[in-house]
């Protein structure tokens, strides 16, 4: 999809006792993605495609504020994307505290 020039989002349909699995996208992209590629689907690609630029997959002023905080560089390393949180030290969904280990 990406030589053919498709914007492609990241997702999982996932559900019930399969959807622990689903982080396991992120290792499956990486045989054919880079990080940012990998980065930008589940960001920018996804909010366009999901009708919602400007408020998801940004961070600016009026967005949804989603954020994460990861310990490392998920460029480098897209693995600290997976474990479902575990490699991150807070995670904020439209501006509350879903996990918040920075104090």
């Amino acid at each position: 999809m990406r030589d053919a020039g498709l914007p492609m989002a990241f997702g999982s349909d996932l559900l019930g006792q399969l959807r622990k699995y689903h982080c396991m996208e992120f290792e499956i992209l990486a045989k054919v993605l880079t990080p940012a590629e990998i980065i930008r689907s589940a960001t920018i690609i996804g909010a366009k495609l999901c009708r919602l630029e400007g408020e998801a997959g940004t961070i600016a002023p009026g967005a949804s504020a989603d954020l994460l905080v990861i310990n490392g560089n998920p460029l480098s390393d897209i693995g600290l994307l997976q474990g479902d949180g575990a490699h991150m030290s807070a995670i904020m969904t439209r501006g509350t505290f879903a996990k918040n280990h920075l104090q």
